[in-house]
């Protein structure tokens, strides 16, 4: 059997990349997701046949960009078990991230409030905090991990805790946090807890309610969907104490020059003509995930490719939490990763390398680049094997 055959899955068959580029083993999700052909028909018949604005008009065309874009919002809810008034399109987890620090961050973080970051934080979680820390007096400590990639929480929350933000699954380690054990104890305190899903909700069943935390984001375009575009949910009674952060169309009730009055959620954080054609795409991609979200094939994925990757000499892998997402980073003495990714793209395969957006946790590891693969809905078992006996040959050419 050839290697296209025995590498297309009944599911590369849903993404037109893979019609295009039938030898690509592509095992990057973790940065950025393909997009099935429901996704794509859905923003080009949107661009092509419907276009038209949302929430200004009444004309057929708008009513109906409307309706689209609005039922979007109400799947995403259901999407996180939320009230579709809990939810606020974003450009992304970053921009999500961003929008809280800024919004309620800056309202309620004092002098003497502490934010908590853990050390394994993508960069997008560790920024914004550091800017709302200097512009309101906060202290930022961090959540230490121990050498297997688990954090070691317990102890490091306290009455000084205003605000917590943590990532769901690590885009490092693939370590799976206990979301809900540590919001329950953020509450005890009185402090709000933010989680970074952009890995977790490609790949878990989400459920804001049985986590209990007060936001979570995540990225359209890790779960298959267009890029530009994600979502944050956020607990009503929060959102409605929350100040929006910009000011413009549609975000707004009443307008004078003196001053001007602002939407309930989430129309106040929405300001501009919005995304639509992402928004509208949306709607396809999280209905695929919620169809065709395999977590048990993923986890043999994991650990069939973790096993092949420990027969390889001077191989060690990054984080060996017990629960993981989908998600390998490591290393191999004497080679760079740049090498790796060169070489293996080489043989169309594609992995990623650097840093990573994570510098503070690698430096735990004592490194400042890695090699990571991470897999999505459309792998298969032989492209795990296609991919470690190339890593085996390319690690050995890179040695000399």
């Amino acid at each position: 059997m050839g290697i296209r055959a025995q590498m297309r899955g009944r599911m590369r068959d849903e993404f037109p990349i893979f019609r295009a580029h039938p030898e690509l083993i592509y095992l990057d999700s973790a940065a950025t997701a393909h997009k099935p052909k429901c996704v794509i028909d859905a923003l080009t018949q949107f661009y092509a046949e419907e276009y038209a604005t949302v929430h200004r008009a009444i004309y057929r065309g708008s009513l109906k960009a409307t309706e689209k874009y609005n039922e979007t919002r109400l799947l995403a809810a259901k999407f996180l078990n939320a009230e579709p008034n809990e939810i606020v399109f974003t450009r992304g987890t970053t921009d999500a991230i961003n929008l809280v620090a800024q919004s309620y961050g800056r309202t309620f973080l004092k002098p003497g409030d502490e934010i908590l970051i853990s050390q394994m934080e993508h960069h997008s979680n560790i920024v914004p905090w550091q800017m709302v820390a200097e512009q309101t007096g906060a202290k930022l400590r961090w959540i230490p991990m121990n050498p297997q990639g688990c954090l070691e929480w317990e102890g490091w929350i306290t009455p000084k805790t205003k605000l917590i933000a943590l990532a769901h699954i690590s885009n490092v380690t693939g370590t799976i946090n206990p979301i809900r054990e540590i919001g329950k104890a953020a509450h005890a305190v009185g402090a709000k807890l933010l989680v970074d899903g952009a890995q977790a909700a490609p790949h878990l069943k989400i459920d804001v309610q049985a986590l209990d935390c007060d936001f979570y984001a995540f990225s359209g375009h890790k779960c298959y969907g267009p890029t530009g575009v994600g979502v944050l949910y956020g607990k009503k009674e929060l959102l409605e104490q929350m100040p929006p952060v910009q000011g413009g169309g549609d975000m707004i009730e009443r307008v004078d020059f003196e001053e001007s009055t602002y939407q309930m959620p989430p129309l106040r954080f929405e300001a501009g003509t919005p995304l639509i054609g992402p928004v509208i795409a949306l709607k396809s991609a999280l209905e695929f995930v919620m169809k065709h979200r395999d977590p048990s094939h993923e986890q043999k994925l994991l650990a069939h490719a973790t096993q092949r990757l420990l027969a390889i000499p001077g191989l060690k892998i990054i984080g060996e939490a017990p629960e993981k997402g989908p998600i390998l980073t490591f290393q191999i003495e004497g080679v760079h990763p740049l090498d790796l990714a060169t070489l293996l793209d080489l043989k169309n395969i594609a992995i990623r390398s650097g840093h990573l957006c994570a510098q503070p946790l690698l430096r735990c590891f004592g490194l400042e680049h890695a090699a990571r693969v991470s897999f999505g809905i459309y792998n298969t078992l032989e492209e795990a094997d296609f991919f470690a006996d190339a890593l085996q040959e390319v690690a050995a050419i890179a040695h000399y």
